[in-house]
C-alpha cells in the first residue's frame, strides 16, 4: 500500500516472485471511468473507490492461504478494513519514500494514467498504517533488493 509512485508495483511484481505467489495489480482492477477521471487530474472519491475495492478485496480472497500480493493504494484505514473484510488476514506493507522521489517516478512513468498533478492530493488522504493493523512500514527510496530483504524476513517473522 502508499501513494502513487512509492513502488507497489514494481516491490509487489518483485516480492510475489520471491516468495512464489501469484501478483495483482489493483491499478488494473479500476474501471475506465476512474482511469479516465485520474488521467484528467480529478481525484476518485470515496463513492468512486468502492466498487473498485470491493473488486480488489474478492481478488485478494481468491487465493485463500498464501498469496497473491497486491499493489493496493489503500490510503486510509477504512479502504484497508474494507479489503480485510474480504480477506482478513491480509497484512500490508506500507511504502514510502521522500516528496522528491515519489514526485520524480510518477514524473519518468509517462504511460500512466496518474499524473504526478494528483501527488499532493494523495499524500493529503494517506493515513499511515496504525497499531492495531498487522503491517509493516518500508522505504523504498533504497535498492529494490534491501526493500526485498526487509519485507520477506517481516513476512517470515509474522505471517
Amino acid at each position: 500500500m502508499g501513494v502513487s509512485g512509492s513502488g507497489k508495483s514494481t516491490v509487489g511484481s518483485a516480492l510475489a516472485a520471491a516468495i512464489g505467489v501469484r501478483f495483482i495489480d489493483a491499478d488494473d482492477l479500476h474501471s475506465a471511468a476512474n482511469k479516465a477521471k485520474m488521467s484528467a487530474g480529478i481525484a476518485l472519491t470515496d463513492a468512486d473507490r468502492q466498487p473498485w475495492l470491493a473488486t480488489v478485496g474478492d481478488a485478494l480472497h481468491s487465493t485463500p492461504g498464501r498469496g497473491p500480493v497486491v499493489a493496493c493504494s489503500a490510503l486510509k484505514r477504512v479502504y484497508r478494513d474494507t479489503l480485510r473484510s474480504f480477506a482478513p488476514d491480509a497484512v500490508c506493507l506500507e511504502l514510502e519514500a521522500g516528496v522528491a522521489v515519489l514526485r520524480s517516478r510518477m514524473e519518468h512513468r509517462p504511460e500512466h494514467f496518474m499524473p504526478a498533478a494528483l501527488l499532493d492530493s494523495q499524500l493529503g488522504t494517506l493515513e499511515p498504517l496504525e497499531p492495531d493493523e498487522r503491517g509493516v512500514v518500508l522505504d523504498t527510496s533504497v535498492p529494490l533488493a534491501e526493500v526485498l530483504e526487509h519485507a520477506v524476513a517481516w513476512l517470515r517473522a509474522s505471517v
